[in-house]
């Protein structure tokens, strides 16, 4: 594009500039920076209890699922955007695929949802934003299951059924109580051990 003279320069909106600040932030190790709702988040590794209870629902994805799953804890998805926010883009704590997609193999960083049969979250400091805006907007992307452990409240929810801007079907279990996974998983999740 040719500038006229006599014509000021374009200046990006303020969504680009978000999107090209976060796209050049360099994290520190053990960090990683996801842009939910229009604020970037940075957020430090996480601690023991939070990914011994991911390592327990991978256990399980492995061991029970009916359909072979493939893992992923570091994968960034794209996600659509909400209202007249910018597009979102998340590092879910477990993303989940069937194996056979090889959905993982040659992504890019940040992939879109399509293919993706779960994603799970372990609430760490800032509960509320995997309770509410994460679910919503894995809902937008059409994530067909959002598992969500829930230290604060002892419980494990699985939101499915994504319909717009959120989960139609919602089903809490106390820790201690088994939680039956859909298709493709067909398997009850054990949440005895995340207590």
């Amino acid at each position: 594009m040719t500038a006229v003279a006599g014509e000021p320069e374009a200046r990006p909106s303020q969504e680009e500039t978000l999107l090209e600040y976060f796209f050049a932030l360099e994290t520190p190790e053990g960090f990683r920076a996801e842009l939910i709702e229009g604020e970037i988040v940075v957020s430090p590794a996480p601690d023991g209890d939070h990914e011994d209870a991911i390592e327990l629902i991978v256990a399980q994805m492995y061991d029970s699922s009916k359909v072979r799953m493939q893992f992923s804890g570091n994968k960034g998805l794209k996600l659509p955007r909400g209202g007249l926010r910018p597009k979102n883009y998340a590092v879910p704590d477990g993303t989940f695929a069937p194996r056979e997609l090889r959905l993982f193999r040659g992504a890019p960083a940040w992939m879109p949802c399509d293919g993706v049969a779960l994603v799970a979250e372990v609430t760490s400091s800032k509960a509320e934003r995997d309770r509410i805006a994460k679910r919503h907007h894995y809902a937008r992307a059409g994530v067909p299951l959002y598992l969500l452990v829930d230290r604060e409240e002892e419980a494990v929810t699985l939101f499915s059924e994504p319909a717009d801007q959120d989960y139609a079907e919602t089903h809490t279990v106390p820790y201690g109580k088994a939680l039956p996974l859909p298709e493709p998983f067909s398997f009850d999740l054990e949440t005895a051990d995340f207590a």
